[in-house]
């Protein structure tokens, strides 16, 4: 059990769902999909949502508000990179964790910030171990590149990229000395998933990756061909002389290749519960498709599982989605991001610093007893600072002499927030009704602050 005053999460998001959804309001959008449907696919889909941003997408039908999430899309990021030109290795991984809380923060589209965070989960690294944090800005750019673009090709690229050959030890991996990081994450974490293989099937693999390494000058990948195994091998099934490449070919003509991407979308974006129908529908759509991930996105997203009601506010809030979506929706500037970051690593997301090869577990993992309390206090932080004290100084410390009630009574809500109705406001914040009595007839700020320390903000 957690525990926070009166509000209880006993047994995590099970529990929280039994709160009310909210009664059907269809006039909060003139004609579409409605309010609260928009306000679910945006919930899922981007980093916080306005009520305004909310309103745009309710008037447009579901198919319309997919396809702009899915447009083409730019690959480069906004806010420019840091200068790897000056200071410390420690200083540049501060700097890259900061870049990229700034691009979330700034991005037109949060769609594809989302799907670099998730191939950044998928296929983890970690400046722990890579101790190069220009590799790790240039693997997000990769991850960016192909946000919604093709598995098949982002897998390939993924393989020769610099900063997982050093994280998982294959640079130096050589005939007659293979090393089975990589080939046993890529198998068990990258596309089969446990139980799908042979220790055989890993040490050949293996085998079949010695020679792909990177050149130590530049950092590019290198190929090798002397330090290669060129020796006949078994892989699933298969005999040849074969490489890296024949390896991944193989890999994408396993059924159960797409089924695990699709698993780990639906966990993402729809529920923690996969449905085996669903996925077995959607692993159609990637492979059928050539593994180009727009389709079996947008026939995720229009899926009857991710539009039931049921669904809404069944997913716990990451502590990037937790703090940055905050941040958005509050519309209160940030301009040393150094704090926020602090605050992610404080509640066990700090980007580019993973757990290990797992990555982070996700679902009711985010909430412990210790880590309730800490978002609590982040999120009383940012109510205070909207009006008491800057966002910088508020996010270093409590502002004292202050309570919630005071902080909320007195906030002067940001463009983002103002003139918005107390009803609207509490189904902009929270999927699902609150846990604890709102008084809505207060003003503006109380009702704001009062929806964000209610349990259900804590879900999407």
């Amino acid at each position: 059990m957690v525990a926070l005053g009166r509000r209880y999460f006993v047994g995590g998001v099970a529990a929280l769902g039994t709160t009310a959804l909210w009664p059907v309001r269809p006039g909060l959008a003139a004609a579409g999909m409605g309010f609260d449907e928009a306000r679910h696919l945006l919930s899922r889909a981007a980093f916080g949502a306005t009520p305004a941003e909310i309103r745009t997408v309710a008037t447009m039908d579901r198919d319309a508000a997919v396809d702009r999430l899915l447009a083409t899309w730019h690959s480069n990021a906004l806010t420019a990179p840091p200068d790897w030109l000056n200071g410390t290795p420690d200083e540049q991984a501060r700097e890259l964790s900061t870049w990229w809380v700034e691009e979330i923060l700034a991005t037109d589209q949060p769609l594809v910030e989302r799907m670099t965070l998730f191939w950044h989960n998928h296929f983890t690294s970690s400046l722990d171990k890579v101790h190069d944090a220009a590799m790790l800005f240039r693997q997000n750019a990769l991850f960016r590149r192909e946000a919604f673009g093709n598995f098949a090709r982002l897998l390939k690229a993924v393989a020769r990229d610099p900063a997982m050959l050093i994280y998982l030890d294959g640079a130096d991996s050589v005939a007659g000395q293979p090393n089975e990081n990589f080939a046993r994450e890529l198998l068990e974490l990258f596309t089969l998933g446990e139980g799908r293989y042979s220790e055989a099937d890993v040490r050949n693999a293996a085998r079949a990756f010695t020679g792909w390494t990177i050149d130590r000058k530049t950092g590019a990948f290198m190929n090798r061909v002397e330090r290669h195994d060129g020796g006949e091998k078994s892989f699933l099934g298969r005999a040849g002389h074969f490489d890296g490449n024949d390896i991944l070919d193989i890999l994408l003509e396993q059924p159960r290749t797409a089924e695990l991407v699709c698993e780990k979308l639906w966990r993402e974006f729809v529920s923690l519960a996969p449905d085996a129908a669903e996925i077995e529908r959607l692993a159609e759509v990637l492979r059928g498709g050539g593994y180009e991930m727009k389709p079996v996105l947008k026939a995720m997203f229009l899926s009857p599982a991710f539009r039931d009601p049921a669904n809404r506010g069944g997913l716990i809030k990451s502590p990037i989605d937790l703090l940055l979506g905050s941040v958005h929706l509050l519309g209160l500037p940030v301009p040393d991001k150094t704090p926020i970051a602090r605050m992610m690593q404080n509640l066990g997301q700090l980007p580019f610093d993973p757990p290990n090869v797992r990555g982070w577990p996700g679902g009711e993992s985010w909430i412990t007893t210790y880590t309730l309390l800490l978002r609590q206090q982040y999120l009383r932080r940012m109510i205070e600072a909207t009006t008491v004290a800057s966002m910088d100084s508020a996010m270093k410390r409590p502002v004292e002499g202050r309570s919630l009630r005071n902080a909320g009574s007195d906030v002067e809500l940001t463009a983002t927030l103002t003139g918005i109705e107390a009803d609207e406001l509490m189904r902009t914040l929270l999927p699902r009704q609150p846990i604890d009595a709102v008084d809505t007839g207060g003003a503006p700020g109380a009702v704001v602050a009062a929806a964000m320390l209610d349990p259900v903000y804590q879900l999407k």
